[in-house]
């Protein structure tokens, strides 16, 4: 009787556990803002991995004239993988704001631009009829006839292959 009482005791305590293992870690990703931007850490070692390799170093020479430097995706990994571990949190922090300026990097160029106004609304007549000339161009190909067998139900599915191996 005394063992079957410990055992049970045992089992709550492994249970309660489990939830407060979960609620602090629910709490942990509450406290942090943003940790969705958090990618898989497989994912920046693949990209160091990418970034140090000899085809990754020739592309950077090719493109920028230079190597580049590689150190934040190592950075980066080795604060995933804390924050993964033990929930770091200054390490998941600096995964987001490492995500967050290499964002702004990827869009800067989209935010300056002066050239194209950038539009509220769709224009008035985008779903307007094709051309004429439009219409009568791509009648015959392969893609509407497709699409009129679909829109009758006449579709056939051809049970010949026209793959031909040689």
């Amino acid at each position: 009787m005394m063992a079957q009482n410990s055992q049970e005791k045992s089992n709550l305590d492994h249970k309660e556990d489990k939830e407060a293992k979960a609620d602090s870690e629910t709490n942990i990703e509450e406290v942090i803002e943003d940790s969705w931007l958090i990618r898989d850490c497989e994912v920046y070692s693949d990209e160091y991995d990418e970034c140090t390799s000899f085809k990754g170093r020739f592309h950077q020479y090719f493109i920028y004239g230079e190597t580049l430097d590689c150190n934040q995706w190592k950075r980066d990994c080795d604060n995933c993988y804390k924050w993964v571990d033990s929930k770091d949190v200054k390490a998941g922090e600096a995964v987001i704001i490492s995500e967050k300026n290499r964002r702004m990097d990827r869009l800067r160029a989209h935010y300056r631009n002066d050239i194209w106004k950038k539009r509220d609304l769709p224009p008035d007549d985008w779903s307007a009829p094709l051309p004429e000339w439009m219409v009568k161009r791509d009648e015959n190909t392969y893609l509407a006839q497709k699409a009129k067998e679909i829109r009758e139900g006449t579709e056939t599915v051809e049970k010949e292959s026209t793959c031909s191996i040689m």
